[in-house]
């Protein structure tokens, strides 16, 4: 099985991992009617014998994920997380992934263990980047490039169409006062995730999406999430199919992520590329997406496909089938960064999801982590403090630790 490890000049720090701690986190102000999990996280920290330590998180239920880390294993084919961990060295990622892949497959595979395994494969990277005094873009192998760019995700509020529409033009010029070149609004007021139980008609989608090309003119690039809007190609392309003159960048989840076929027909005929990946895990799963879904972009996201080495691989998957790269993520400065690190090093990458503290609502995302990520002109320059380079407030994480 591929897998992927540091690539390091010269012999490795000789460390073994000597325990791993998790930490379920939640914003006392949380509300469980947003559709949005970055109102909690899952924070793990992974030692090591030499004093060093790695930090990851994972975006999936965090009460679920500490379980599928330290629950105890009862036969060769359920083996625990935490227990195959211990005296690993930790610059062993790949061996150690597939070590954790094979030993929780009887109730893994997919789904929550791999977002789990997600958040200590980061730990691990970030742990290794630290104890060689490099920054994980220079560990991934491949040279990086200056800057990546990215998007500003706009969140809307309000539980009417009038408040939701002004909201998203508000966030959107906030963005482009901010120097973004490109955005990324959600337009779902309907759907099996309809803001706010929202149950608009799909024509006040598209006036939606009008409102916020108009407020931020030609020039910055517009992407559009519908949040698994439409049940099949046909209803979706009844509306899409007139969207043209906004130029979107993307549309991203039309349709169910299981419904590849549909993806298909409308990659075929939609006027726009079309975007899935979220909620995917493992490469097995984007093989799925891009050779029946026929997606142009896929959208692994660290925290849910396996962790950087998965994304990693997903990407070079992309690269062999002429598909772009457009990373998912929705959580702290922890999980950014490593989807930062990892753009740097994969020049199909056209954007990366990122929500300044400007943009955004929820109190985790402002005040967990403080990446060492800055934006200028529209870009974000190479980082180059040792591992993800992101600062977590321990205090913050000791206050909204709730497990």
């Amino acid at each position: 099985m591929l897998t992927i490890s540091p690539q390091i000049a010269g012999p490795a720090p000789r460390l073994k991992i000597t325990g791993i701690e998790c930490r379920v986190l939640l914003a006392p102000d949380y509300d469980p009617r947003f559709t949005s999990s970055a109102q909690d996280s899952l924070l793990v920290a992974i030692h090591t014998d030499g004093g060093v330590t790695g930090i990851g998180e994972c975006d999936a239920n965090p009460w679920m994920c500490k379980t599928c880390i330290e629950a105890p294993g009862t036969h060769t084919m359920g083996l625990s997380i935490k227990e195959m961990l211990i005296g690993s060295d930790p610059f062993e990622i790949g061996a150690i992934w597939q070590k954790l892949y094979l030993g929780t497959a009887m109730n893994g595979r997919r789904g929550v263990v791999i977002h789990a395994m997600s958040a200590v494969d980061m730990a691990l990277w970030d742990l290794c980047g630290k104890a060689l005094g490099k920054p994980v873009h220079a560990l991934l192998g491949g040279r990086p490039r200056d800057h990546i760019t990215p998007y500003a995700s706009l969140q809307p509020a309000g539980h009417r169409f009038e408040e939701y529409r002004d909201a998203l033009v508000e966030s959107a010029l906030k963005a482009k006062a901010l120097g973004f070149k490109a955005v990324k609004s959600e337009v779902t007021m309907n759907g099996p995730y309809a803001h706010g139980g929202m149950h608009e008609s799909y024509d006040r989608h598209t006036e939606v999406v009008a409102a916020v090309r108009k407020a931020i003119g030609p020039e910055i690039a517009l992407m559009v999430d519908v949040q698994y809007l439409w049940d099949d190609a046909a209803t979706c392309l009844s509306v899409v199919k007139d969207w043209a003159e906004f130029d979107l960048y993307f549309l991203e989840t039309p349709v169910w992520s299981d419904n590849v076929e549909e993806m298909a027909k409308l990659v075929e005929k939609a006027p726009m590329k079309i975007a899935f990946g979220e909620w995917l895990a493992t490469r097995h799963e984007f093989r799925e997406l891009m050779d029946i879904g026929k997606v142009q972009v896929a959208q692994p996201d660290v925290g849910r496909c396996g962790g950087i080495g998965e994304a990693r691989i997903v990407c070079d998957m992309a690269a062999e089938r002429g598909r772009i790269i457009v990373p998912h993520c929705w959580k702290t400065g922890v999980s950014i960064s490593a989807t930062a690190h990892l753009a740097f090093v994969t020049p199909h990458c056209a954007f990366i999801e990122y929500l300044p503290a400007q943009l955004c609502h929820e109190r985790l995302r402002r005040e967990l982590a403080h990446e060492e990520l800055v934006l200028q002109d529209g870009r974000i320059p190479l980082p180059v403090k040792p591992g993800l380079g992101v600062e977590v407030d321990w205090e913050v994480a000791r206050r909204y630790t709730v497990a």
